[in-house]
Formats: structure tokens, sequence, C-alpha cells
């Protein structure tokens, strides 16, 4: 059933818990991404006490169907049905999802929708929680990096030279700048917010080929460079703690 809504109300729009955090005595604020309405920040009022409905619902990862009101940025969250047809992701699994979930709340703007995005998520967790292999986790990562780039409009040349528009070569090295593009390394000094790497990694990345481990780590690297960039100043905690663990 599509969801029913009017000037104040949405009734059962499917979506997902993004964050929450308590708020006064016994509430949450919510934040959430639907796929209709984008990210609604949600009042679920008495969802911390220890008989309400909603207190095992508003959890990350689980799929919804949420009902609220209001008109003002803040919404008050009426219902929330548990929709299932998702596994819980699980160790190094579980904190890669809170690293997608911190990209969807850092990069998008509030009750902007992105509709295309939604089904790839869902798909991104179920590769998250598919293996324990951490490559493969990683190449998910990726797909949904690049996925989610392109969705807000900041999809990555990566199958041509940034000035002459040139095919990338495999063979040649290059400096990769965010919002520019590749350009051949050796004809002038690198700029400073430039990253190094060779043709083939693009190639590749362009390409959706993961099969060579050195553009699988040249691309982390460039896609954690360009991430970054567009975050612009904001800290990912998730991945400073993913990285934490890995120096373990």
């Amino acid at each position: 059933m599509p969801p029913r809504t009017d000037a104040a109300r949405v009734d059962d729009a499917s979506g997902f818990v993004l964050h929450s955090r308590p708020f006064r005595e016994t509430s949450l604020i919510v934040e959430t991404w639907t796929e209709a309405y984008g990210r609604v920040a949600l009042v679920a009022r008495g969802a911390r006490r220890p008989r309400s409905a909603l207190r095992g619902l508003l959890q990350p990862f689980t799929p919804l169907l949420l009902s609220w009101s209001g008109r003002q940025e803040l919404r008050t969250l009426h219902a929330a049905q548990w929709q299932g047809g998702l596994p819980l992701p699980q160790g190094m699994a579980l904190l890669c999802g809170f690293y997608v979930n911190e990209l969807l709340l850092k990069l998008l703007a509030r009750e902007d929708p992105h509709p295309g995005l939604f089904q790839p998520y869902q798909d991104t967790l179920r590769e998250l929680c598919a293996s324990d292999d951490a490559a493969r986790q990683g190449i998910a990562l990726r797909r949904f990096e690049l996925r989610l780039l392109a969705q807000l409009g900041y999809a990555q040349p990566f199958g041509q030279e940034a000035e002459s528009g040139e095919p990338i070569h495999a063979e040649l090295g290059y400096h990769y700048r965010c919002e520019s593009g590749a350009v051949p390394a050796g004809e002038r000094p690198a700029p400073p917010d430039a990253i190094a790497l060779r043709g083939k990694t693009l190639i590749d990345l362009a390409n959706d080929d993961y099969s060579d481990p050195l553009s699988v780590a040249q691309g982390k690297h460039l896609m954690r460079h360009i991430i970054q960039h567009y975050l612009d100043g904001q800290t990912l905690h998730a991945r400073e703690l993913l990285k934490d663990l890995q120096r373990l």
C-alpha cells in the first residue's frame, strides 16, 4: 500500500533509522531515511519507556513502515511497523553498516528524496552480511559510495582525462583532483590536494572491476579522499573506529 499523505501527516512510509538520541526523560529524537521523503527527523515520544511498543523497533538496519505528522522540521512519530526481509549486521558488518548510515546522515539534506538509492542501500546491507571477508565488504562499500556520489550529482569521471577528455590509459600514472578529475602525472608538479594512482585503477573503478588487489587498495584510498572532500570537514566516527580496529 503506498504511503498516505496530506499537508501534515504521512502514513506507512518505507524507511530505516539512521541514528537516534535521547530526548527529555523518556523520548527519542530519531533520524530516519525514507524512500519517498528522504531524511526525516522524528520525535518518538515515550519510546524509552520499558513497555513502549516502539522501544525495540527503532533500531538501525531494521526495515520499517513509519507514520508521522507535523509541519515543523522535527515531526512526531505515531507508529512504526517492522517489515523484515533483511539480516541484522554483526561484527565488522555492523561497523560497516554504521559507516554507511553516517554517510547518509551527513551527506543527504533533510527531506531531499533519493529513491534511486533506497534499494542499493538494502543491497549493500545484504552484501555486508553475506560474508565475513573484509575484502568483499570493502568492495560493497566502494560500490555504495560511488552510487551515493552519483545520486548527489557528484559522479566521478574515472574514464577520461579531466582537461583533454581523452580516455584514461591503463599504463600511465595520473593525479586525481576532486571536482576536476585525472591529469597525466609528470606533465606538471602534483597539486597538494591530488591523489597519485595508476590509470588501470581508474579504469577498473569505472568498470566496477575489483579483481585487481592494487586497484582495490588504490581505489579505497581515492574514495576516502573524495568522500572527505564532500564532507567538508565533518568527521566520520564509524570510519575512525574501523581504522582503530584495523591497527589492533
